[in-house]
């Protein structure tokens, strides 16, 4: 296991076309994350997929740990809001932050 730093990179990745209209909706931005490319793109396409079905962060973090507990087996955990502090111990390559639009979404696995 592996204790989460504060945030040290950043990256930008493309956000799946919401519902108004196919325009794009706001980019991810990666703060902080160990973890491979192609779970990074999937983190970011399930939260996408939370955030256009839900509005209250409690639903969306919910949504996001059922979607990564079915796919990557138990046990994930998620924080979803915009104003909070963490510090968390995850396992090697199962750990990332980003932020869509003001919305932080921490996602790891322990």
């Amino acid at each position: 296991m592996t204790d989460a730093a504060p945030a040290t990179t950043s990256a930008e990745t493309g956000s799946s076309p919401r519902e108004n209209g196919g325009a794009p909706g706001p980019k991810a931005i990666i703060k902080n994350v160990d973890m491979a490319e192609e779970m990074q793109q999937e983190s970011v396409e399930i939260a996408t997929a939370a955030l256009e079905k839900y509005n209250i962060e409690k639903d969306i973090a919910a949504q996001i740990k059922k979607e990564f507990d079915k796919r990557h087996g138990p046990t994930w955990h998620v924080v979803v809001g915009k104003n909070f502090g963490s510090y968390v111990t995850h396992e090697t390559k199962h750990f990332i932050y980003f932020y869509v639009g003001n919305l932080a979404i921490l996602i790891w696995k322990s």
